[in-house]
């Protein structure tokens, strides 16, 4: 963090600059492209913008690179406006989401601003550098000033703190949190130097503070606020370090309570500590320091103060781990010399800091205590013992006694005490424990000393202002002891935070009146908090570890499993999941899953010592040292963790007994006191986080950022905000903002603000629930805001584009009348300089030029102008002299006015003064009063302070004797704590006896209870009887209910089918309405056609003439299309060589690098191997298959290199003939080029031709009303889609040979009425020879679409409809002859031409609709399939459920009825799914079976890769044998066993290394094998593949050859456009096609699957059935029966309901048919109204076509309806099937009870008289009685044996087919996985191959940039010539006509062209001219290709 400011300027690190962020540019961008954030897993969020909307699934355009991705919906984060970008709190963010968050402080941080607000939280972001933010005058800046009043910064938090405390008397807390090294401590620091600059005292009040007569005065060296300042280095020398993460990282967390008065003046000081890290005084991790005051005292000391404390090097220390560290940027020595001024400030003794360091000096002597293990025993040794001399010396104890109590402590036994020699770890763990023990209780005493300075108070602070400093949350990969209370503390913490906010929350929306139902967000913590803390019921975590800590045989293990066997069923705990799982449990804390291991718990919250050597330490010499081990009695001693370490020290103590404080209660006590004080002070939140591990400033890790704001709780305050209204506005500022909004809600004049909010919200109908509308404020929830600026954007654009276009205009005509004035003003000077040029030389004009000035008459024009100047001035002066006396008159009568006011005043005053006299005199009287009083006061007060004296001594004594009461207290705790530990051990042993006693009573009740049982049995047997005739009775009563419930469904069904019988006539009824409405419409329409239907026809040839451009040019489109797919494909097959390039490079690479391994393991051999015959043997055989492997892998290689030369030779041939085809369609092009202008020069005269017949005739109004019924039949005919669009393209072939003809005829009848027959005579010989171009060109274009139809395979079916549209032309051509009558109505077609175009671009758009929407339909049948692959699944859980509950008999029957029911309907949903997809299936079943033979032919590579590993396995084996027989043939020589072995281990080494290389060997053949399969596969699918491409291409580009690019550079601008129009269409529609392939193959599969699971259940549904029948047979039957029965009603209530639901929906389509019927009356009545309003008939056409479509829709939904009515229906009808057949089998059921009943009556009757008979002999047959019921109650039971048998067979033959079933899924996925993989090395391949490939290609590329530019040469020489060629015959052209026709004029200077012919002129503008002629003369060339 910042420390110096420096030369910059601070404002840049504190204030946004707000032009940058209100830049409309920004906003507007923002705007247009609907920005949102997308997850990235290097930025943490990106910004994208949305393309479009794919069901779940989103495709946006990354804004960085502008790449495309799809990303799920749920992913996206909205992306507030540009106007919240930087802003100062998050809260007021309109959308409240991660992605913002991170964005925000990103933003912030790399613009240097590093404190952000986010609601209550203050976060920081440590900057890594220093920023001059910290100085005096900022502190003087922020002083005094509200936190909203100035930007972001710990100075405002301390300032709102400060003056919180001071108006309010309110304590305040400051709580900063967060990582090591994220400036917590630097922030802590800034908050003190705040508040020590702010509240510090005047000179003049030192001291004043401490009574005179308190005891033991301290002397201050220094004021109170230097002081506190200096408290601060001490601290960091004893408690901070250097860590990876932190240079000065604070290991403890502290809490600094500073003291004031109440004039707002520090009066004190409190610091409390917690959770020092006193294990790092022991050992560091690597690269990190001890604490820092061991460096500084070994680099800072001076000679003296060395020896005095025996101080050594810094390698000399061994609990230095890493040795000296040096800081950078600081200096220990400098360091040293600052802590030791520090301590002399805060008034420390010089013998008090040589004491500290004698502790800090001893503990370093600890870590160079060394012991050693004695031989025969492992009792540890000190065989020197200078060290503990040294230590002894520097902590003032006897050396024999500490080395006693070290290596041989005494130990209770029983009474007494016994020395119990120590191991070495015994030794090394206890003389640790002492070291961190000595420097834990130094800190201690050390922060007492500081808070003994700084306590000045003595109860003279009125309040205070705490400053927590502590670790935020932790979660590393396992977490300990420590990182639980840090947890545990941030929870505690968290749950305060949430609090606060609710109350704040809660007193917002109270204080501004608004409805909330109030949460209490500190309760969600709760849960987790008891979890850590509750101590019973059940006890929480550390409840549990202090009661385990009791135990002397507990460990850690034993408290996990007693934590898991109390909380394992916590809703915030969870157990590991695997047993390999490194953690021991998990704690789902606020911030995330915490996994926990529980590794010397036990030990750490104990913390044990050697209580030997705690009391010789207490026992010390040293003063200073006995102080701090004066607590020794109440330490843990090591012989009471005898039991939990047995593993570690062996069973060296026995356990003693006493009560001890545990590490756990005492933090646990520390922390409810704090949040004790906390929850009593005013809290405000720091929120500290670090940007990047790194330590570099202007970097920021996205990832680790959002983890800390998860961890520190500011997204959990975001989520806490999202669920109020975190937006909360003013109501002038809403108004002002966005009243755009709504321009007329809001009347004029004066309006309160909450009504004119309230105005504007109901203007803008947002939802309730989005606002509340409060006293000064209007709040919304999150997002609101960013919608409404997002419509205020839209607005203002409208605006300004609006604001524009009047600019533009006014502009434009104030030009125009420029440039009219100066034409006027050049014909003046014109005309005047040519009346000049003609006088000059006449005579009199000289005469009168000489004459004229000499006469007055000329003077008089001057004296008149002279007076009217005068006039004008007089006028001027005249109407400022009226201003002038208009604003005196109006003065006056203010004057007049203010001085009746002030009279009125004046008089007023007088009277108050008269008043305020008589007060006066009151106020005397009362004043000398008072001062008596206060005189009486001021005596009082004098003698209550002498009693306040008096009472503060008395105060002193009573606490030295309430501390001697504590004390006395303390000693009574102890006995009573150590009576406590044997009242347990008592209470243990009742326990274990009242457990045996409880044994022997549950045997006791055992024995009775099965006595019972067998009483109970006797009984049984008599009351069966009594129980089957009321079973039978109620089974009767049943069956008359059931009886019942079957009439009443008939009588529903017969109703139902009423109803149904209604529906269909209502139905029948609305469809003849239907068909009179279209015949109604369709005789209009023929007496309109009668009217006009040969103009009609004409009109529309016309029409098609002018969309035949349009037309050609989307087949022109196509072309090109089709030549740039042809070209991609070109690209693709580089793409594959390249890719075999790399491919090949990679085998040669492996080839060589096999060579080079295998003469490698050939030296090796040989080195090896040359000792005997056998071995040489072997060596033969393996190069030998060296050899065979090398030719394999030639013979492959060259293979491979064939294939590739032959795919070039391919590759170069294609392109050859690709570009001669090219060439020849371009020459093609140009002749057509050529033929087409002189074409388009016809076409421009007979349209000027056209023109001049509009002027002349007008009665062409009347005519034109009359054509909407035509426009309605073109519209109708135009929405049939693309057959449409081919009958236009013939039309149009047609329609300009006609318009040829009309123009002719038309040139005929204006050359008769003007009588110029030689000029009819010449226009009819250009028309002919125009008509004879034309029907060439109109040949050429019916043979172009005639070969793109025969491309484009879906457009056969169009080809008739072609022949029949040229029937239709001859019949026109025909009645050609009668429309010459009719050449005077032509003229008003012209007019119509642009209405039909607009028509026909209406219709387009209507086109493009309906493929978008059929785009969206496949979209919705891609989900529907999702949908049903998810009930599949859905499904095959079901199935698993039913396997598993077939164990149970009863419950399996109704859970497999239900689940059948469910089965059945999604079958009935599959079933009508899957009609619908039983076309397209056989489509995808071809696909299907190529998809099935490269499965098959990928498992034939498997197996033949797995036949090649067997053979290498052979070849091993062969080899181990041969080894073997070479150690048998060893074994022949005579050497000596020895020897021998000797050579056998060698020989088995060898082996061994051999057995590796062979299998490393084998491991790179079989990877060479693999790549050559996949190779070979690729390489045939891309054969195969190319030679079909090839084919196609062949026969593509013979039939399309010439015609191919005819009119590539015509429509250029136009195929722009459609391209990427056509080519998302046709992208969509593959892709559409491909997925729908997929899923049909995945649908037919899922079918047969479905099929067989159908099959099975039937089965499992038979047997169940058959079991149905044997259970009835049993006793069970009835119960079951009367189950079957409930439910039955249970269908019939659902029956009914359903019946209710159709009644329903009936109703509803009822509604629908009458508003069907009122909106067809409304429409008769506007076609009836349509005949008389003729001017508004396309309007009351538009608005006719759009009702007919609702109509069409509303009748579409009606039967859809009636659809859905049958079909649920037909489904009551089969449910009510089932039911009739369940009833008859309950009825059967119930017949067969019922003779069941009466058997058993027969028997109870013939019973009861075999009784009467034989009562003598009772006993015997009573007996013979039992033993036959119990005789069938036992076959009873093993027909149910059976019966679960067979079930339990009928389980697993489902078990087995289900295991079938996922054997096929899992073979099929990893047939899948196969692919996928062989996919992915594939692209690896062919990315090694285009890297390979790139030198290859610059040679090529330097070729084809000269071909290419040649080409372009020749191209634009082409172009000139063509363009030289059609001037010429423009030229030729009007010369003609210039012979023929008389003059024709051009004039281009007015802006207009003329045409004159023989008296009739022609006018144009220029704008209308090039409209017209856009198409042909403003085409731009084809780019070069």
């Amino acid at each position: 963090m910042a420390q110096r400011s420096g030369q910059e300027d601070p404002e840049r690190y504190l204030f946004v600059d707000r032009a940058v962020i209100y830049n409309p540019a920004t906003q507007a961008d923002w705007t247009a492209k609907k920005l949102v954030w997308i997850p990235s897993e290097r930025h943490g969020f990106e910004a994208a913008s949305i393309k479009e909307e794919k069901g779940d699934e989103v495709l946006v355009e990354l804004a960085e690179n502008g790449k495309k991705a799809l990303v799920n919906k749920d992913d996206i984060q909205k992306m507030n406006p540009p106007k919240f970008s930087k802003v100062e709190d998050m809260a007021e963010l309109t959308c409240l989401n991660e992605a913002s968050v991170l964005h925000n402080l990103k933003d912030r941080y790399y613009s240097g601003l590093i404190y952000t607000y986010s609601g209550l939280f203050c976060v920081v972001i440590n900057p890594y550098k220093n920023l001059p933010i910290y100085s005096e005058n900022i502190i003087e800046m922020y002083r005094g000033k509200k936190r909203h009043e100035m930007p972001p910064h710990i100075y405002a938090i301390s300032e709102s703190a400060y003056r919180c405390m001071l108006q309010d008397r309110e304590d305040q807390s400051i709580l900063c949190t967060g990582e090591s090294g994220a400036g917590k401590t630097e922030n802590t620091k800034k908050v003190i130097q705040y508040l020590a600059h702010v509240a510090s005292s005047h000179k003049g009040r030192k001291d004043h503070n401490i009574p005179p007569e308190s005891p033991k005065p301290v002397k201050h060296q220094g004021e109170l606020e230097r002081q506190l300042l200096q408290a601060n280095p001490i601290l960091e020398s004893f408690g901070n370090a250097k860590t990876v993460k932190n240079d000065n990282s604070s290991r403890f967390g502290k809490f600094i309570r500073i003291n004031f008065d109440v004039t707002g003046y520090i009066v004190g000081a409190n610091i409390e500590t917690y959770l020092l890290e006193k294990s790092r005084a022991v050992r560091q991790a690597k690269d990190e320091r001890t604490f820092h005051i061991f460096y500084q005292l070994l680099a800072g000391a001076g000679e003296h103060l060395k020896s005095d404390l025996l101080l050594e090097g810094f390698n000399n220390y061994r609990f230095l781990s890493n040795g000296y560290i040096p800081i950078p940027g600081q200096q220990d020595k400098d360091n040293f010399q600052e802590t030791m001024e520090a301590m002399h400030i805060m008034g420390f003794s010089h013998d008090e800091i040589l004491s500290m360091l004698k502790v800090v000096s001893s503990v370093l002597q600890f870590g160079n205590i060394s012991f050693k293990k004695e031989r025969n025993t492992d009792q540890a040794s000190m065989p020197e013992n200078t060290v503990a001399q040294k230590l002894c010396h520097l902590l003032g104890m006897n050396v024999m006694e500490f080395t006693r109590a070290i290596l041989t402590p005494r130990i209770k036994v029983g009474r007494d005490y016994v020395q119990k020699a120590q191991t070495k770890e015994q030794a090394d763990f206890a003389v640790e424990a002492l070291a961190k023990a000595t420097y834990e209780r130094l800190f201690r005493w050390l922060v007492h000393r500081i808070n003994k300075a700084l306590d000045r108070t003595k109860r003279q602070g009125a309040s205070f202002i705490g400053i927590l400093d502590i670790a935020g949350f932790e979660i590393f990969e396992l977490n300990s002891f420590e990182q639980l209370c840090i947890n545990y503390t941030n929870e505690k913490l968290q749950q305060l935070f949430n609090h606060t906010m609710f109350i704040l929350e809660q007193e917002e929306y109270q204080r501004e009146g608004i409805e909330w139902n109030f949460i209490d967000f500190g309760l969600d913590l709760q849960p987790c908090i008891d979890l850590i803390e509750r101590p019973a019921n059940p006890p929480g975590v550390l409840a549990l570890l202090d009661e385990e800590c009791w135990f002397p045989k507990a460990t850690d293990k034993t408290f996990v499993e007693k934590l898991v066997q109390e909380q394992g069923t916590h809703s915030k705990f969870q157990k590991p999941r695997q047993l390999k799982d490194k953690a021991d449990f998990c704690i789902i804390h606020y911030a995330g899953k915490v996994d926990y291991k529980a590794d010397e718990w036990l030990m750490k919250n104990m913390d044990p010592l050697n209580d030997n050597v705690a009391t010789l330490l207490h026992q010390s010499s040293d003063k200073f040292v006995a102080e701090l081990w004066k607590d020794v009695d109440r330490i843990v001693g090591l012989d009471q963790v005898t039991g939990i370490t047995e593993t570690a020290f062996g069973s060296a103590y026995k356990t003693k007994k006493g009560m001890f404080r545990t590490v756990g209660q005492l933090y646990k006590e520390s922390l409810t006191k704090l949040m004790a004080t906390l929850r009593n002070t005013n809290p405000n939140f720091v929120r500290c986080i670090i940007p990047n591990h790194e330590k570099r400033a202007g970097k920021l890790d996205p990832h680790l950022v959002l983890d800390q704001l998860r961890c520190n709780g500011v997204l959990e305050g975001i989520r806490i905000c999202r669920q109020g209204f975190p937006n909360r506005i003013v109501f002038q500022e809403f108004r002002q903002r966005y009243e755009i909004l709504t321009p007329n809600a809001i009347p004029k004049g004066f309006m309160d603000g909450k009504q004119a909010c309230e105005r504007m919200i109901r203007a803008l109908e947002l939802d309730p629930n989005l606002y509340r509308i409060g006293q000064s404020k209007i709040f919304f929830r999150a997002g609101v805001l960013a919608h409404l600026e997002e419509e205020r954007d839209l607005k203002i654009t409208d605006i300004i584009i609006f604001f524009q276009a009047v600019c533009r205009g006014y502009l434009a005509r104030k030009a125009f009348a420029k440039k009219q004035q100066q034409l006027s003003a050049l014909k003046i000077l014109q005309r005047n300089c040519a009346a000049y040029l003609k006088l000059r030389h006449w005579q009199w004009w000289r005469v009168f030029t000489k004459v004229k000035p000499l006469l007055q008459v000329t003077r008089q024009e001057e004296e008149l102008q002279a007076k009217d100047e005068e006039l004008m001035k007089v006028k001027e002066k005249q109407t400022k002299v009226e201003a002038e006396l208009e604003e005196m008159e109006r003065k006056h009568q203010q004057l007049l006015e203010e001085k009746n006011i002030l009279a009125e005043q004046l008089q007023a005053e007088t009277e108050l003064f008269a008043e305020a006299e008589e007060m006066r005199a009151r106020l005397a009287a009362k004043k000398q009063e008072l001062e008596e009083i206060l005189h009486d006061l001021e005596s009082r007060v004098e003698e209550e302070e002498e009693r306040n004296q008096i009472l503060q001594n008395e105060k002193k004594k009573m606490q030295g004797h309430i501390q001697d009461l504590e004390e006395q207290l303390d000693e009574e705790e102890g006995a009573r704590q150590k009576l406590q530990l044997e009242k347990v051990t008592a209470e243990a042993k009742i326990k274990k006896m009242e457990e045996e006693i409880l044994l022997l009573e549950d045997q006791n009740s055992k024995f009775l209870k099965e006595k019972k049982l067998m009483e109970d049995r006797i009984a049984e047997c008599t009351s069966q009887l009594a129980e089957e005739e009321e079973k039978a009775k109620n089974l009767a009563k049943l069956k008359n209910k059931q009886e019942m419930m079957i009439t009443d469904l008939e009588e529903r069904l017969k109703k139902e089918e009423k109803t149904r019988q209604e529906l269909e006539k209502a139905k029948r009824k609305l469809d003849g309405e239907t068909t009179d409405l279209q015949d109604q419409i369709a005789e209009l329409q023929a007496q309109i056609e009668e009217l006009k239907i040969q103009l009609a026809k004409k009109e529309e040839e016309l029409q098609a003439a002018l969309a035949r451009g349009d037309e050609e040019a989307v087949q022109k489109n196509n072309a090109l299309k089709v030549i740039r797919e042809l070209q991609a494909q070109i690209a693709e097959l580089q793409e594959d060589l390249e890719s075999e390039k790399a491919s090949r490079n990679k085998a040669e690479k492996q080839k060589r690098d096999l060579s080079e391994e295998l003469e490698a393991l050939k030296t090796e051999l040989e080195d090896t191997l040359d000792t005997t015959a056998a071995q040489q043997e072997l060596r033969t055989k393996r190069e030998q298959e060296v050899a065979e492997l090398k030719k394999a892998i030639e013979e492959e290689t060259k293979n491979h290199e064939a294939q590739i030369q032959e795919i070039r030779q391919r590759h170069a041939t294609a392109l050859e003939e690709l570009s001669e085809q090219l060439e020849q369609a371009k020459r093609f092009k140009a002749n057509l080029e050529k033929n087409k202008q002189g074409l388009e020069s016809d076409n421009k005269e007979l349209a000027c031709e056209v023109k001049v017949l509009q002027q002349v005739k007008a009665e062409s109004e009347h005519k034109r009303k009359k054509l909407d019924a035509q426009v309605q039949e073109l519209t109708a005919k135009v929405t049939e889609g693309e057959r449409l669009r081919v009958e236009l393209a013939e039309k149009a072939n047609k329609l300009q040979n006609e318009l040829d003809n009309v123009s002719s005829l038309l040139e005929e009848a204006e050359k008769k009425g003007i009588k110029f027959a030689k000029d009819a005579a010449s226009l009819e010989s250009q028309l002919q020879d125009t008509q004879e171009l034309l029907q060439e060109e109109t040949r050429q274009k019916l043979n172009l679409s005639s070969r793109i139809r025969q491309l484009e395979e879906e457009k056969n079916n169009l080809q008739e409809q072609q022949e029949e549209e040229e029937e239709a032309r001859k019949n026109l051509e025909k009645q050609m002859l009668a429309l010459q009558s009719q050449l005077a109505d032509a003229k008003k077609k012209v007019d119509d031409d642009l209405g039909t175009i607009e028509g026909l671009e209406e219709n387009k758009k209507k086109l493009l609709k309906d493929m978008e929407s059929l785009s969206q339909r496949l979209e919705e049948k891609a989900i529907a399939y999702d949908k049903l692959e998810k009930t599949k699944n859905r499904l095959q859980q079901e199935l698993d459920d039913l396997m598993v509950d077939l164990d149970h008999q009863r419950q399996i029957v109704s859970n497999l009825e239900k689940k059948q029911k469910k089965f059945d309907q999604m079958l009935a949903e599959e079933k009508n799914i899957s009609a619908r997809y039983a076309e397209e299936r056989d489509r995808a079943e071809a696909e299907a079976r190529e998809k099935e033979t490269k499965a098959l032919s990928l498992a034939r590579a498997l197996e033949e890769a797995l036949e090649a590993k067997e053979e290498f396995e052979r070849q091993n084996k062969q080899l181990r044998a041969d080894m073997e027989d070479l150690m048998s043939s060893k074994d022949d020589v005579g050497k000596n066993v020895h020897e021998l072995e000797k050579s056998k281990r060698t020989l088995e080494q060898q082996v061994e290394e051999m057995r590796t290389q062979l299998e490393e060997l084998e491991d790179e053949l079989q990877a060479t094998e693999d790549a050559k399969l996949r190779l070979e596969v690729n390489m045939q699918a891309m054969k195969a593949q190319f030679e079909r491409d090839l084919q196609a291409r062949d026969e593509q580009n013979e039939e399309k050859k010439r015609m191919l690019v005819k009119q590539v550079r015509e429509l250029e601008a136009e195929l722009e456009d459609e391209r990427k129009q056509r080519a998302l269409a046709v992208a969509a529609k593959k892709k559409m096609e491909m997925d729908l392939k997929d899923l049909e193959g995945q649908i037919e599969a899922a079918n047969k699957a479905r099929d067989e699971a159908i099959k099975q259940l039937r089965k499992l549904q038979a047997q169940m059935k058959d079991y149905q029948r044997e259970l009835e047979e049993a006793r069970a039957s009835r119960d079951e029966i009367f189950a079957q029965s409930k439910e039955s009603e249970k269908k019939l209530k659902g029956l009914e309901a359903e019946i209710l639901q159709l009644q329903e929906e009936f109703a509803a389509s009822e509604r629908a048919r009458r508003h069907a019927e009122q909106e067809r009356d409304e429409l008769a009545d506007e076609i009836a109204n349509s005949a008389s309003g003729k001017s508004a008939l396309l309007d009351e056409k538009r608005r006719l076509e759009a009702r007919i479509a609702q109509l069409e829709e509303e009748l579409e939904e009606e039967q859809s309806n009636m659809e859905l009515l049958n079909e649920r229906f037909r489904k009551t009808t089969l449910q009510v099937d089932t039911l009739n057949s369940e009833l008859a089998g309950e009825r059967s059921a119930a017949q067969k009870s019922e003779n069941a009943r009466q058997q058993l009556e027969r028997q109870n009757k013939e019973l009861k008289a075999k009784l009467q008979e034989l009562e003598g002999s009772v006993k015997s047959k009573f007996k013979a009685t039992i033993s036959t019921l119990e005789a069938k109650i036992v076959q009873l039971e093993e027909q149910l044996e059976q019966e679960a048998k067979e079930r339990a067979a009928a389980n697993k033959l489902v078990r087995r087919t289900e295991k079938k079933l996922k054997e096929v899924f899992m073979q099929v996925e990893d047939e899948r996985r196969h692919a996928d993989q062989y996919k992915e090395q594939m692209e690896k391949a062919n990315a090694r191959m285009k890297q390979l490939k790139r030198q290859l290609e610059e040679a090529e590329e330097e070729a084809t940039r000269a071909n290419a530019s040649r080409r372009k040469l020749q191209r634009e020489l082409d172009d000139a010539t063509e363009a030289n060629e059609g001037l010429s015959r423009e030229v030729s052209t009007l010369k003609n006509r210039l012979r023929r026709g008389g003059p024709i004029t051009f004039s281009s200077r007015s802006g207009r062209r003329q045409l004159h012919i023989e008296g009739a002129s022609l006018e144009l503008s220029d704008d209308d001219a090039e409209s017209k002629g856009s198409d042909v003369n403003e085409a731009p060339p084809a780019p070069a290709e």
